[in-house]
């Protein structure tokens, strides 16, 4: 028998089934106050100077590169310090106080400090707020939550993100933005619409240009998503799971938001 008998060559078909446009999907998993939530946005040079060959604005791999960035802005203002009780348990502390555009109640269910055992240095505290956000795709796609590194802050934060990739394809989940807090003398400071964070996108092959739509939440895809729904609190490594979530996934579900 022939190694080709074994290992056929599939790669004129694969090439040809996976061309063109990748369709990306972003929906909210929470339609109540949607309207705060502003819709991603591909990321584009601040400097839009094109008058010279050899600007910036016209460098391809620059083109490239952001092209496959969307940015995600902060949808709220936020103004938090980090403290300690009597007892020495974290915690944050609204320093908006009545002035906060957002109730208690909403800041106590998306906002939470990880549990001190879990932070990755004992003196960098955790925070992570919930998000609505989701990004779904029928074919291939591997999705890296970033920071807005291309977008400068007058003020730095006083540490850093927590990125993330993983595949949208089999994976999809609500996002959440987890912040180290290298600094906790510094309050942590977010204004609404300033950019928050970067969501990036991979394909296959990797020169396919990626188009993103506004998804509907369909009964199909709520299932799926409760089928594979905290699964990181009954295993180490999510990730091994993957092969058997792709069984219970349906053939598809990215269905275009209609207008």
């Amino acid at each position: 028998m022939a190694l080709s008998d074994w290992f056929p060559d599939t790669s004129a078909e694969t090439t040809q089934q996976r061309s063109g446009t990748v369709q990306v999907g972003w929906l909210l998993t929470e339609t109540k106050s949607g309207v705060v939530y502003p819709a991603p946005e591909r990321v584009r040079s601040a400097e839009m100077n094109k008058n010279h060959a050899k600007s910036a604005s016209r460098c391809p791999a620059i083109i490239d590169m952001e092209s496959r960035h969307f940015v995600v802005r902060v949808p709220f203002d936020l103004h938090l310090r980090f403290t300690r009780d009597k007892t020495g348990k974290p915690g944050l502390r609204n320093m908006l106080g009545e002035r906060s555009p957002v109730r208690p109640s909403i800041l106590q269910k998306i906002l939470h400090v990880a549990s001190e055992p879990e932070w990755r240095y004992p003196d960098r505290p955790t925070i992570q707020v919930s998000l609505p956000y989701m990004f779904i795709a029928d074919e291939p796609t591997y999705m890296t939550q970033l920071d807005a590194f291309m977008h400068y802050r007058k003020t730095p934060l006083p540490g850093t993100i927590f990125g993330g990739r993983f595949p949208i394809d089999v994976w999809p989940r609500p996002l959440m933005w987890a912040f180290e807090w290298h600094d906790t003398s510094m309050d942590l400071v977010l204004r609404r619409n300033d950019p928050w964070f970067y969501v990036k996108f991979e394909t296959t092959p990797q020169n396919r240009p990626v188009s993103l739509v506004q998804a509907e939440l369909t009964p199909e895809l709520q299932t799926y998503m409760d089928h594979n729904a905290a699964a990181v609190n009954y295993v180490n490594q999510s990730f091994s799971l993957f092969k058997e979530a792709k069984k219970a996934r349906p053939e598809t579900l990215l269905v275009p938001k209609k207008r």
